[in-house]
């Protein structure tokens, strides 16, 4: 079996950071907890990332380059179901690819702005929000559907990570979708 790529390493190890930091928050996950979750020692993941900060800082650049390939994706499109609906389908991608970064953008939209947690990540969160044209202060409710949408994604995520479903792209696109509040009908 060929050895993974220093690109293939890195991704394992920011996917798990992303995970335990979404799970257990930035302050209560430690390098030996993230080294022994990839299956590196501690010093080898301190030579890839001389810092717990810098770990961090390249878990939260990487979800936030993801986000924003989506929101990218979406910007040109009108507001409305066919804008949701290519969101949608761009974080449900990530969902599949990336599950630990969904964990932790979802987490970005329900922690507490104060918290540390909640202030590194309310940049992925606007992003977020943009991507579905939503300014949660002024629609709330349209914001708890986002949330909604999200979660029912990095539900399946973990669910699919633990127990292998047949599940295609298409179902997670409409499950998440459906929460949004369009129904199938708008979709077709």
């Amino acid at each position: 079996m060929p050895r993974p790529t220093k690109q293939q390493i890195d991704d394992e190890i920011l996917e798990t950071a992303a995970t335990l930091f979404a799970r257990h928050g930035f302050k209560e996950t430690s390098i030996q907890r993230i080294a022994d979750a990839v299956g590196y020692s501690k010093t080898g993941l301190l030579h890839r990332y001389p810092t717990k900060e810098a770990l961090q800082q390249a878990v939260v650049d990487h979800a936030l380059r993801e986000i924003r390939e989506v929101a990218a994706a979406v910007r040109d499109l009108p507001p409305g179901p066919g804008r949701d609906r290519a969101a949608v389908a761009g974080i449900a991608r990530l969902a599949l690819e990336s599950r630990g970064t969904v964990a932790l953008l979802l987490s970005g939209l329900v922690s507490e702005p104060e918290s540390e947690l909640g202030c590194i990540l309310e940049t992925i969160g606007d992003v977020i929000f943009e991507c579905f044209a939503t300014d949660p202060e002024t629609d709330p409710i349209r914001a708890v559907r986002v949330v909604g949408a999200l979660g029912a994604l990095a539900v399946v995520g973990v669910t699919l990570q633990a127990k292998p479903l047949v599940v295609t792209l298409d179902d997670l696109i409409d499950v998440s979708y459906d929460a949004l509040g369009h129904g199938r009908a708008a979709s077709a």
